[in-house]
Order: C-alpha cells, then structure tokens, then sequence
C-alpha cells in the first residue's frame, strides 16, 4: 500500500522514519539501545550518580511540590523516583530500557523505597494513566524529535491534573546538545546526539503553562549527595485550572 496517511499517528509515525534507524532514542526500538548504554555501570555518566537533581529538592525544600502521584517520563535508573517516593510520592517510573529498569528496581529495593516501574513507552503504555500531581522529566524532552513534541503535549493534556506540575531538565543551548534548527534535523536525518533548548524556547512549548521558575543547574560537586550540570537547564511550570495544552 502506497497510500499509508489517514490519522495524526500516522503522519507521527511516518515522520519517524525520516531519522536514520540508528538516531532512535525515543521509540520501543530504541530499548537495545538504551540498554548497551546502561550496561556498564561504572562508566563515568554524569547522571548514573544515585543522588537526586539538585534542582528536584530545591522545589521540595521550598514547598513549591506536594507529595502526590508522579509520573517519572524516561526514569533510567530511577534516581529520581526513588527519592521522590523516599518522601511519601506515589510515584509510576517509566523508561524503554529494560536494563534501566532493572537497576532502578535495585536501588528502589536498596532505598526501602516503593517504586512502579513500567518498561515501555511512556506515550502509549496503558499503564501511564493519570492524572498526576507532577510529570517530572530529566532528560526525555531533548531526546525527541521535533515532530514528537505533540506527543508530548499531547500525553501531558491526557495525564497531568489541572493545578499539576510539569518539571523538566534538559540540555541549555551554549552548554550541550545540538542547536541546528527542526528543519536542519530531517534533513541531517539525526538529532546529533540529543536537542539544545534556550529559555525562551522552553517558554514558548509550554506556553499554556504557568511559569514557576526557569534557571540552569546549580553545578554540584563530585561525590556529593546530589547531582547538578550547568550544561543542563530547569524548569518548573504549572498546569492551571483553566489551560489545555495543544
């Protein structure tokens, strides 16, 4: 069949396969990926630390998040997670990587902490149903193709409740990640690795959001209890009574 468009999925999906095989992080496909990524422990990745985003307990400490039902978006090895539900979250933490997975259970059994772990892709899964208090993202967003920022905006319309929390952290243009424009991409056939984003265009995504706070991480010190790199931006936004996102 030549003629394969009848819904937005199918435009979606089509889209997809502009990108090289090889460029996937974002599909079911890309789990072997991401498994021989995880597989060494030991490598020196900045966020394999098991300690939380510094950000993420700035929020908690200055009581701008509430204990509440999470869903943690591309968890890896659940650090996160683990210390959300370490304070009384009820927290649902999905990632493609089966091996993320399993080391995320690990440090979740280690912690005495209670974790759902769900291995599969957050924008389909049956197993992602809000609402949530808080969608929390470190690292899917700049994962994505341009064309999968609507899936993006779409799951957080069907999941995050009215008055929620969105927060994200992502590679800052200047700092890491790449800054060629959407077009520039499907041309190149690759996402080189993962997208830049400024502030603004931050701002501008999610701009049927209320903006809580939009800063670079605060660069933490090796071996400490936390993890921060001001290649990386944080922001906190605010699902309001009234907005629908598109």
């Amino acid at each position: 069949m030549n003629r394969t468009i009848r819904t937005i999925d199918d435009v979606l999906a089509l889209m997809d396969r502009m990108f090289a095989s090889d460029a996937d992080r974002w599909t079911g496909n890309a789990s072997t990926w991401w498994d021989g990524f995880y597989a060494d422990r030991s490598k020196p990745v900045p966020f394999f630390v098991p300690g939380p985003d510094e950000s993420l307990v700035s929020y908690l400490e200055r009581g701008l998040l509430k204990p509440g039902r999470v869903l943690d978006l591309g968890c890896g090895p659940g650090r996160n997670a683990v210390h959300l539900a370490s304070l009384g979250f009820e927290v649902d933490a999905v990632d493609l990587s089966p091996a993320a997975v399993t080391w995320g259970e690990e440090r979740a059994k280690e912690a005495g902490a209670e974790v759902r772990f769900v291995c599969g892709d957050a924008f389909t899964s049956p197993e992602v149903a809000g609402p949530y208090d808080l969608v929390y993202d470190s690292g899917c967003l700049h994962h994505l193709p341009p064309h999968r920022r609507v899936s993006y905006l779409g799951l957080l319309e069907r999941v995050l409740a009215p008055g929620g929390h969105l927060a994200i952290t992502c590679f800052a243009a200047g700092g890491m990640g790449s800054e060629k424009s959407d077009e520039e991409l499907y041309r190149d056939g690759e996402l080189h690795g993962g997208l830049a984003y400024t502030p603004d265009e931050l701002r501008w995504l999610f701009s049927d959001y209320a903006e809580v706070e939009l800063r670079p991480m605060v660069r933490q010190p090796p071996g400490g209890p936390l993890f921060g790199a001001p290649f990386l931006l944080s922001a906190l936004f605010r699902r309001t009574q009234t907005s629908s996102p598109r």
